[in-house]
């Protein structure tokens, strides 16, 4: 197999892997890949192939905050919840590598909203609000990129008949 399509078939893979792991911005890798293919390429299949990319790009963009804010707003958590949820989550990341960044995400929605109520099964109930928007968001971008890697399958099977 020659660079031209192992090196963007990498990116997308190690995309789509940072989309489950966020240690990498994932959806950025799959586009990236299908760039460096269109560079690579320079025709204009390889350059509809990109334009397309990217439209599928912004709409995951779009989509992955969209639809998981209006389950939250729905749930009544609330914004300034998650701003700190995320923060601890950051912490938690650097003090536990590879599953510290999601506990303390998890820790952080559970204490705020703890905060908030006072009650622990509201607090609970806010938590899996969280996390299955997390989940939520975590697959509209794993369907993009997968949309995307089927529009650069397709284009790279068009480019070579």
């Amino acid at each position: 197999m020659e660079a031209s399509l192992w090196v963007p078939a990498l990116l997308i893979l190690v995309g789509m892997v940072g989309i489950v792991l966020p240690m990498v911005p994932g959806l950025l890798l799959v586009v990236a890949g299908v760039l460096v293919w269109a560079l690579d390429t320079g025709t204009p299949l390889a350059w509809t192939v990109f334009a397309v990319t990217v439209v599928l790009w912004a709409a995951g963009f779009g989509l992955r905050y969209a639809v998981p804010e209006r389950r939250l707003r729905a749930a009544g958590v609330r914004r300034s919840t998650l701003v700190l949820a995320v923060l601890l989550g950051l912490v938690g990341f650097f003090v536990v590598p590879v599953v510290g960044g999601a506990l303390g995400f998890v820790l952080g929605v559970y204490l705020v909203e703890l905060g908030h109520s006072r009650s622990s099964r509201e607090a609970w109930s806010s938590t899996r609000s969280a996390l299955g928007a997390v989940f939520t968001s975590m697959g509209i971008d794993l369907l993009a990129a997968l949309a995307i890697a089927t529009t650069w399958v397709a284009g790279v099977l068009l480019s070579r008949a």
